[in-house]
């Protein structure tokens, strides 16, 4: 009887280390340089299992959730709700895979059609200072870094058994709490935490390019200049899915050189509204 207890306990012990823990951080940016006072806010998950953890904003699973359905349900795009979509716009379009077993930290974001995904190669050197406080239930010790043309100040907790944070900090004697830089443009706030049964499957439309991160930034850099060079790559049906269907408001076609005019419009003024990205180098 007592060896039979035993291995229930070590299934037991097997079955919660394997659980998913989600921690729901608020997320505060200024990503627009020329008018700081416009502030964004919206929440974004880590999920941390035994083997990675994956940062990624709230809205884009519920996007995903709602194409996924209605794709499955046959409808297709024309079936999804706009005004459902629009009001889950997010501005984390990217996101952050940490690999436990080989210490890695992966970055994914879209450029145009594709996902371009490399392997951060810039290390975290934190400064671990003695000043404690609380943030919430946490009691929280303070810890500096200079990353990414920012100087970062993160509030880490060894009450939680996890050596993580948001976005790619981490590497911390504990789990972040709090993370902001000096100029108050970025912060990322830990709210709640709670079990979920898996990782979750994000949903990756187009192709998945494996790039160095210099390369990415140039095409990044591109993109922002020359989104239809971008566009034009791949098949046609998906170029004209991308760029608006090749129909009007009215049904009727429209001319495609300005339909190219009106993207190229609408990428610059993103361009614009994002001209104070979270790195700067």
């Amino acid at each position: 009887m007592k060896r039979i207890g035993i291995i229930a306990l070590a299934l037991f012990i097997q079955q919660v280390s394997a659980q998913t823990n989600r921690f729901v951080y608020q997320v505060t940016m200024k990503p627009d340089a020329e008018n700081k006072a416009d502030t964004k806010t919206e929440n974004a998950y880590l999920d941390i299992s035994q083997d990675k953890s994956i940062f990624y904003s709230e809205n884009r699973i519920k996007r995903d959730s709602i194409m996924q359905k209605a794709f499955q349900g046959g409808g297709g795009r024309g079936s999804i709700n706009r005004d459902q979509m629009e009001g889950l716009r997010t501005n984390i379009n990217y996101s952050v895979e940490k690999d436990k077993t080989n210490q890695k930290t992966y970055f994914k974001d879209r450029i145009g059609r594709d996902i371009y995904s490399y392997e951060e190669d810039r290390p975290l050197n934190w400064k671990i200072s003695s000043e404690t406080t609380k943030i919430g239930e946490y009691k929280v010790q303070k810890a500096e870094t200079d990353f990414a043309g920012r100087k970062w100040t993160a509030w880490f907790t060894t009450d939680l058994p996890y050596q993580d944070g948001p976005y790619k900090f981490g590497g911390l004697p504990g789990l972040i709490v709090k993370v902001e830089d000096d100029k108050g443009d970025y912060s990322f706030d830990l709210m709640k935490n709670y079990k979920i049964g898996e990782l979750p499957a994000l949903n990756q439309f187009g192709n998945t390019l494996k790039v160095k991160r210099s390369d990415f930034v140039k095409q990044q850099q591109k993109f922002k200049t020359d989104p239809m060079s971008f566009m034009n790559q791949g098949s046609g049906l998906a170029t004209t899915m991308r760029i608006g269907g090749g129909r009007g408001p009215g049904g009727g076609n429209q001319d495609p050189a300005e339909m190219r005019k009106r993207m190229e419009e609408r990428v610059k003024e993103e361009a614009k509204k994002n001209s104070n990205p979270i790195e700067l180098q």
